[in-house]
């Protein structure tokens, strides 16, 4: 049985961690960021415990499948308005540390979902 990879994937790919950070295509490193299918964002982002949809809102047009919250070193719970917020809009949410949601990008875009992230810094 032969097996192909589909069609590359085009965007942001996340390759590794520097420090405390991401490195993207092997050239960008960020502490923190905002992903779409077509863009990287820096990004400062608020204590998560604080995290609003206004915070997140450059990853909403178009409207993601489901949103990826990295939230650092550790997995921990957004807020609950912000997860309600993004389900009354049809994204669902899914949170992990921000390592493994890193390592779930390049997963699921290789499969071609339509998703957005928030990567909180891998030390946080």
């Amino acid at each position: 049985m032969r097996m192909d990879r589909g069609q590359p994937v085009t965007g942001p790919e996340i390759r590794g961690f520097s420090g405390n950070g991401y490195r993207l295509d092997d050239v960008t490193v960020a502490t923190a960021l905002l992903l779409t299918a077509d863009k990287a964002m820096d990004w400062t982002p608020p204590a998560l415990a604080e995290l609003t949809v206004e915070a997140i809102e450059p990853l909403l047009d178009p409207l993601p499948e489901f949103l990826l919250i990295g939230t650092g070193a550790r997995l921990a719970r957004p807020p609950r308005a912000l997860v309600q917020a993004l389900d009354a809009r049809g994204i669902g949410v899914e949170t992990m540390d921000s390592r493994a949601a890193a390592r779930a990008w390049g997963v699921l875009r290789a499969e071609g979902r339509r998703l957005a992230a928030a990567l909180y810094p891998t030390d946080a």
